[in-house]
């Protein structure tokens, strides 16, 4: 194998950074937070970056433009991307698939949060009332999944063997057509009929030029009366002033969300009032562990670049996906 030189873009107090000594030899690592750090540097064979975002590192990958490999610890690249790197010749790989099974752990809790009434439950503990009433169950319900890849192929399976059935959306529906969690996969151009016809929809799309916004009034006004909207992709894609005034309106059952539009969420945001939302300050996947395992992920996707082979994960750069 190749020796390489890596830039680690990332905090020092970062406790995951020690999983990078897993590498063994030949792998010279070069730790910074700011393109100061690494002014001085020679150029690096792979740059990675650890959540820093994309200010930071614009100003890293200004002093080493011809760098091949970029690898983002990270999922979501909308933070990320710059026109300079979707034009240059550099792959680009990303975290995608190390924090799906926690995402759809969430989705299935959410889903039976509200399914089986959970704050009604609470509700009642707390005061002391015994209330006997009529719980939902999943099974037999409808889920729509906008946004079908690691994360909602994750959801869908989940909820597949709860007896649920399987709608998604997808910009290329022809490669569902072999799946074996989901009864049918529409293109974007449906979306307002998946919503009309799903009992509750999982949102999981990255955030692009083409999903901002993607989910907005027409979209959750489209949405069953009894129906659960969970959002675990990126905040902007649904329109909360759109989605804040169907829950207040109790046009829709009830929503979770682990993204905002603006993070943290401010404080005079009309969510945080509602008692038919649950909110998890973008942290469902941050689960023991989390860290390090994207770290290794990295690390089996730096054993093949040493080897000169296919990189795992590799992105779209002018998709953003």
């Amino acid at each position: 194998m190749q020796n390489v030189t890596v830039w680690v873009l990332a905090r020092p107090e970062d406790p995951s950074l020690r999983v990078l000594d897993e590498a063994g030899p030949g792998v010279r690592y070069v730790y910074g937070q700011a393109s100061a750090d690494f002014s001085k540097e020679p150029p690096p064979d792979a740059i990675l970056v650890c959540s820093m975002g994309r200010a930071a590192f614009e100003a890293v990958w200004a002093l080493a433009p011809a760098t091949r490999w970029i690898h983002s610890r990270a999922a979501g690249l909308d933070s990320l991307l710059f026109p300079a790197l979707v034009a240059s010749q550099a792959v680009l790989t990303n975290g995608r698939g190390v924090f799906s099974l926690s995402l759809a752990e969430f989705v299935i809790a959410a889903l039976l949060y509200f399914a089986r009434d959970f704050p009604r439950l609470v509700r009642n503990q707390r005061r002391g009332v015994w209330e006997v009433f009529e719980p939902l169950d999943l099974a037999g319900r409808t889920l729509g999944i906008v946004g079908y890849g690691d994360i909602g192929r994750a959801v869908a399976e989940r909820a597949h063997r709860l007896g649920m059935k399987l709608l998604a959306v997808r910009r290329r529906p022809a490669l569902s057509l072999v799946d074996p969690w989901v009864a049918e996969t529409l293109p974007p151009e449906e979306l307002i009929a998946l919503m009309r016809r799903a009992d509750d929809v999982v949102v999981a799309t990255p955030l692009t030029a083409d999903t901002r916004g993607l989910v907005g009034q027409a979209a959750i006004g489209a949405m069953k009366p009894g129906g659960v909207l969970v959002n675990v992709g990126r905040g902007p894609v649904v329109d909360e002033a759109a989605l804040a005034r169907a829950l207040s309106e109790r046009k829709i059952r009830g929503a979770a969300l682990d993204v905002f539009e603006t993070e943290p969420l401010p404080a005079g945001s009309p969510l945080w009032g509602l008692d038919n939302l649950l909110l998890s300050p973008h942290c469902a996947d941050n689960t023991p562990g989390w860290l390090e395992a994207a770290m290794r992920a990295f690390l089996r996707n730096l054993e093949h670049f040493r080897r000169g082979e296919r990189l795992l994960n590799v992105v779209d750069k002018r998709l953003g996906y």
